[in-house]
């Protein structure tokens, strides 16, 4: 029970921090279309839609479900998972019109730049972390060698 509420706490966290980043887009291109509005469709649905990214995300970057599986993979299949997910969600909240080719273009232009500079973002913050580690496990090897352990 423990530690499903752990997971809880957790996925509520995640959801609520892919809700905020959406509205941050969703308010840039407010600014860029000059709209002056909120839609209570359009908040529904990326409330949703982050709830989905955050649920889908503990699957595929965790050992929740998948315990074995290298990081290219997981990746991949977050993207085969979550763009449908998102894809549905647009198409529900009219998030723009079925007939407008370019807006899906776009949608799908930032949804794979988003996924890409999230992705840089990580391998850059696991690779500083890990030389952090790696310095000190480093220090702590030199030390026990020193007390002649």
């Amino acid at each position: 029970m423990k530690q499903f509420l752990k997971g809880l706490v957790e996925w509520k966290t995640s959801a609520c921090m892919i809700f905020t980043a959406a509205i941050f887009f969703y308010l840039f291109f407010c600014w860029v279309y000059g709209t002056r509005e909120v839609s209570t469709t359009m908040l529904w649905t990326l409330f949703w839609a982050s709830a989905a990214a955050s649920l889908i995300q503990a699957v595929c970057f965790s050992d929740w479900i998948i315990k074995k599986m290298r990081y290219t993979r997981r990746s991949l299949l977050f993207v085969l998972l979550f763009l449908p997910t998102l894809t549905l969600a647009a198409w529900k909240g009219g998030w723009f019109p079925m007939e407008q080719t370019g807006a899906w273009a776009v949608f799908l232009g930032m949804f794979f730049l988003t996924f890409v500079g999230m992705t840089i973002g990580f391998d850059i913050y696991f690779r500083i972390t890990g030389r952090k580690y790696d310095g000190l496990l480093g220090q702590y090897r030199r030390e026990k060698e020193e007390k002649g352990e």
